[in-house]
């Protein structure tokens, strides 16, 4: 064989083999996450509410609440524990208690798909609307985490008044960040906030404050680069707080492998994180002060 007048040595691989070659090279030299699922331990508190309506002028047949329950083992196969839940005309709204790796639009796609084909096998079809409202609700309102990562320098109680002042500077509270409003799509509105914390492993306090600087932000930065809304970060000597809206194909565990990984790169690639992070959900309501059965539906559209 000859290439541009020149004779092709037999064994010379093709040029579909260089591609898979060059592919190759090209993966391995990007950079492996210190961090991943599995190899690390979640601690959560991760509540998702969910409202879904029918299109036209349909109701749910009298049998949806049963067939709710019946399916609920299903669910709890796709990381999520059936709450409270109800009916009401052309909607249901449905609490559940969720799994780290769940993002909100597998979460929504999953109550109405499950749903909707029990309730066809039951001889009771129904068609849903596009529409879903999807909230996170925890024990502490938008308000409380807010003010709890804005006075995480003063809670410390630092002997240096001076020091405290300097600490002060990696607190940082974004008044332009409004986590009521959510995230809209196509297909429905996601109001995902989420508290993450981070520990640094053995809990080794960082003895400079330019390390704390360049974790605020490179908090802010990856918060911008992946389309989370950050509303407050608190980066302290030996911990980090986050307060965030997500986006909603995200879940839980990805976006706190996100800024675990990331940070680390930006901190010259050193493993500094404990394998653990917490992650919690919260909302402008907090369950407590909510009775399921006596609220409005809090992820109503229009």
């Amino acid at each position: 064989m000859k290439i541009e007048g020149k004779t092709r040595p037999a064994n010379a691989p093709s040029s579909e083999q260089l591609e898979k070659w060059i592919n190759k090279l090209r993966d391995d030299s990007k950079p492996q996450p210190m961090y991943t699922q599995g190899g690390v331990t979640p601690v959560v508190h991760l509540n998702y509410d969910c409202t879904v309506w029918l299109s036209g002028e349909q109701a749910f047949p009298p049998c949806t609440l049963e067939i709710i329950r019946k399916i609920s083992p299903l669910w709890q196969e796709d990381g999520l524990m059936l709450g409270e839940h109800r009916v009401c005309g052309d909607k249901v709204q449905i609490l559940f208690s969720a799994r780290h790796d769940v993002a909100p639009v597998v979460f929504a796609a999953r109550i109405k798909g499950r749903l909707q084909h029990a309730l066809r096998q039951n001889g009771t079809p129904v068609k849903f609307s596009r529409k879903v409202a999807f909230r996170c609700l925890g024990n502490n309102t938008s308000d409380v985490v807010t003010g709890y990562l804005r006075k995480q320098v003063s809670k410390e109680g630092f002997v240096d008044p001076r020091f405290e002042k300097r600490m002060q500077e990696f607190t940082v509270v974004r008044d332009d960040v409004d986590l009521a409003e959510p995230f809209a799509t196509v297909r429905g509105r996601y109001w995902y906030n989420l508290h993450l914390v981070l520990v640094v492993d053995g809990r080794v306090q960082f003895k400079m404050t330019e390390p704390l600087a360049k974790l605020r932000d490179g908090c802010l930065r990856i918060a911008s680069q992946k389309g989370y809304r950050l509303k407050s970060v608190a980066v302290m000597l030996e911990h980090i707080h986050i307060s965030l809206g997500g986006v909603p194909d995200h879940s839980p565990e990805e976006i706190a492998l996100t800024f675990m990984n990331n940070l680390v790169w930006i901190m010259g690639k050193n493993r500094i994180w404990k394998d653990e992070y917490y992650v919690g959900t919260f909302s402008e309501y907090a369950l407590r002060d909510l009775p399921f059965q006596r609220r409005k539906a809090v992820g109503d559209v229009g």
